[in-house]
């Protein structure tokens, strides 16, 4: 399938632009879906944590607007600290959406799921752009008996950098590892961007708010005590986002090289679990 004709080329027209440049009848459309779709009682909160998004906001807003759900669903924001118009989109959109002053993926994740109503939590990335189906199709796999958390795919959005050959097998070497992974190994696998769990279990366990990444996998780690982390690989619950730490490897092929050696070492975790593990010191954030 050529991704260009796919779903969100629609919204790439506001991608990585200012809210200046968005157009207004988009703002009003945009609006208008997501006060529909707001539930008194959801069944499932979506929960958008956004840090100077003010160029990405509303491309995932957009998506979101356009969901198919059967299921009632809420949609609230977070914003972190950011000092662009973030707050402002999420104004304009009517989203109610929260402060949170102290600075981090972690606390963002906090704030979001301590003001859910909904029995599950979607993690939602402001960076990220989601297809119709993607919101019904993890609330379904959370309804399955003895699952906890489900985490789905992502891919990239298509550039004149990046061939459409090298991205799809890029991202299948990744999805293919992660799968594999995910058998002993679920809180290695899971990524926040397409993450979703039971809510009051996600609650009284808590988000890590100590590490400077990781907080998904903790979390993680934690709600496997419960039940099972289920993996999904469905085009109707495929994400796709910008290219984040990928981008700063260099080229694609260098990104590669650089997983795969980082994988081939790991190799042996593919086959055991593990109930604990010790932080590095680079990651934990220093309280000043």
């Amino acid at each position: 399938m050529n991704r260009k004709n796919h779903w969100y080329k629609e919204y790439l027209s506001v991608y990585g632009k200012p809210y200046t440049e968005i157009p207004e009848e988009v703002i009003t459309s945009v609006r208008e879906r997501i006060f529909q779709m707001q539930s008194s009682e959801p069944l499932a909160t979506i929960s958008v944590i956004a840090y100077n998004e003010e160029h990405h906001l509303m491309s995932c807003l957009w998506s979101l607007s356009m969901m198919q759900c059967r299921y009632p669903i809420e949609i609230i924001g977070v914003n972190n600290l950011s000092t662009d118009r973030t707050a402002i989109i999420f104004e304009k959109v009517g989203i109610p959406f929260f402060n949170e002053h102290r600075p981090g993926c972690g606390h963002a994740r906090q704030c979001g799921l301590s003001h859910a109503r909904g029995c599950y939590h979607i993690n939602i990335d402001a960076d990220t752009m989601y297809p119709p189906l993607y919101v019904q199709t993890l609330i379904e796999e959370l309804m399955k008996p003895g699952i906890v958390g489900v985490c789905s795919s992502w891919s990239y959005i298509p550039d004149k950098e990046h061939s459409g050959f090298g991205l799809k097998l890029y991202e299948s070497a990744r999805d293919i590892y992660l799968w594999l992974q995910h058998f002993k190994r679920p809180e290695l696998s899971v990524r926040g961007l397409v993450f979703a769990y039971d809510t009051q279990l996600a609650q009284q366990t808590g988000i890590r708010t100590d590490i400077i990444r990781g907080e998904d996998g903790s979390l993680a780690l934690e709600l496997k005590k419960h039940g099972r982390i289920a993996f999904i690989h469905t085009s109707k619950a495929r994400a796709i986002t910008g290219y984040g730490t990928v981008g700063n490897d260099g080229s694609l092929l260098n990104s590669f090289k650089i997983r795969a050696i980082k994988a081939l070492k790991n190799l042996g975790g593919l086959f055991y679990k593990k109930e604990t593990y010790k932080d590095s010191d680079d990651n934990l954030i220093k309280n000043k």
